[in-house]
């Protein structure tokens, strides 16, 4: 699924049992198989499709951007997750999807520039 969201992987941190998905320059993520994470904490692992424990949130450069990888997820077997209304702010633009294990990722584009201002920095103006 991920390779058809344009994400590769590095083959010299790749083995049965996890591999390291190159998202960018300068982000990676893990995917690990269960038993083997299982060795990283002595919590128990949460079942991504029954309970919520972490959203994947990348950040990209246009409105195209955020649609052209939430289509391709979708294609690739990923299930959408509709936006909810109240969430929704004008310089902020986000497609949400569920991967094949069931974690949720949040494609976001912000218009800074439209952004509204904290109100500490529009009492200083």
């Amino acid at each position: 699924m991920f390779t058809q969201l344009g994400f590769r992987f590095n083959p010299q941190m790749t083995d049965e049992r996890g591999t390291c998905m190159v998202v960018s320059d300068t982000i990676f993520v893990m995917l690990l198989e269960q038993s083997f994470f299982q060795t990283f904490t002595a919590k128990p692992l949460v079942n991504a499709h029954q309970a919520n424990e972490v959203i994947i949130c990348l950040s990209v450069e246009s409105r195209a951007e955020v649609d052209c990888i939430g289509n391709a997820a979708v294609a690739a077997g990923g299930h959408s997750v509709p936006q909810q209304p109240e969430n929704e702010m004008e310089f902020m633009y986000e497609r949400n999807f569920q991967d094949l294990d069931g974690h949720l990722w949040n494609i976001l584009y912000m218009d800074l520039a439209s952004c509204p201002q904290p109100a500490a920095e529009t009492a200083a103006q």
